[in-house]
């Protein structure tokens, strides 16, 4: 009783036997005293003591082999094949991409994420399977994206560690003398590993959205200037020239510090993409009732196959991967998760390989 077509059978039955035998039934008892039975010996019905004959329904009943019970009997049992017929036939149309539903259903909870289904059937079956596939297609990315993470995670972490692995086997036989400039070595190995693990911590605090942020109110222009500050003697120290254009005030509300972060992690990006003799230019500007931070060098460029991944984790547009060229991946993914927790967004934009890049933050305005 609990398969799909024994119910839509029963169901069809149930409607005809309504629509059918039910309405017969009525009228040929309105209409009693216009219906003339016969005996099944093809003589009249008999006459009762007054004079009358039997009612209709004693007349059913005396005589169960007259041919309206059988013809009621025959349209009865008519009307079961058929529904059951057309329930058979209509339920397997309905039937079939449910079991293909859910034969994919049970693969991908057996870990096969390539699993798609036909799109096909009715409007409300084909949006099914375009959510099923959609969803699998998302379970097969997040997938991608996982294990592609532990190996860029290994491959981050092996990278230090081998260097100190190395550098103390050196030492231990005798290779490398044990002093200050050594140590110091292997102290910026520890450092690196350490921001490393703290970049990780912070990007998963971020986007389980568990992150905690000193809101208040700054002024962007007296940030940015600190910024550049800090950073003008390496520009200058690498040939690079820093310009900035920025508004008289701008104030936002947010974590300064947070933001601020986000300016070093693209001043840092840039700074690895520029040529010497290049330059580099910090925009401010109120736009649309949003602030807008602009960092835009003229150096290597991204190219159009490049840039929807930016700001993923661990990528780079190096493909060797040099962590001096490319840094570790996760600056511009914590830079995006940071902008996007104080409600803004960030992009990035590029003519092409060698023409500059340019990354754009939008906050909102303080209302």
């Amino acid at each position: 009783m609990n398969k799909l077509w024994v119910r839509i059978s029963l169901t069809y039955v149930a409607i005809m036997i309504f629509l059918i035998v039910i309405p017969t039934g009525i009228y040929l008892t309105i209409q009693v005293d216009n219906i003339n039975l016969v005996q099944p010996d093809g003589g009249p019905f008999e006459q009762i003591s007054d004079g009358q004959q039997p009612s209709f329904l004693t007349r059913i009943n005396r005589y169960g082999q007259s041919e309206l019970v059988i013809g009621l009997v025959r349209i009865l049992f008519s009307i079961s094949m058929m529904g059951m017929l057309v329930g058979v036939i209509s339920s397997r149309g309905l039937a079939a991409p449910l079991n293909n539903l859910a034969k994919a259903a049970r693969a991908v909870g057996s870990q096969d994420l390539t699993q798609r289904i036909e799109v096909k059937g009715t409007s409300e079956i084909r949006e099914v399977a375009v959510a099923f596939n959609s969803m699998a297609a998302a379970l097969e990315e997040a997938e991608d994206l996982r294990n592609n993470m532990l190996a860029d995670i290994a491959h981050e972490l092996r990278t230090p560690l081998t260097v100190i692995q190395g550098n103390l086997r050196a030492i231990l036989d005798d290779v490398y003398e044990l002093d200050k400039v050594e140590v110091a070595r292997l102290y910026d190995q520890t450092r690196q590993l350490s921001r490393l693990v703290e970049d990780l911590h912070d990007l998963a605090l971020l986007e389980a959205k568990e992150f905690s942020l000193n809101i208040d109110e700054f002024d962007l222009k007296n940030m940015i200037h600190d910024v550049a500050a800090i950073y003008q003697p390496i520009f200058d120290d690498q040939g690079i020239k820093l310009d900035l254009d920025l508004l008289d005030e701008s104030v936002v509300r947010g974590d300064c510090a947070r933001i601020t972060q986000c300016l070093n992690n693209l001043l840092n990006n840039a700074l690895r993409h520029s040529p010497e003799g290049g330059t580099v230019r910090i925009t401010l500007e109120d736009k649309a009732e949003r602030t807008i931070i602009s960092v835009k060098d003229i150096g290597t460029g991204i190219t159009d196959d490049h840039l929807p991944y930016v700001f993923d984790r661990f990528y780079r547009v190096d493909p060797d991967r040099n962590r001096r060229s490319g840094g570790s991946g996760l600056g511009l993914a914590i830079t995006q998760a940071l902008v996007q927790a104080h409600g803004g967004e960030i992009t990035a934009t590029s003519a092409g390989k060698d023409q500059g890049s340019e990354f754009i933050i939008k906050l909102p305005q303080l209302s």
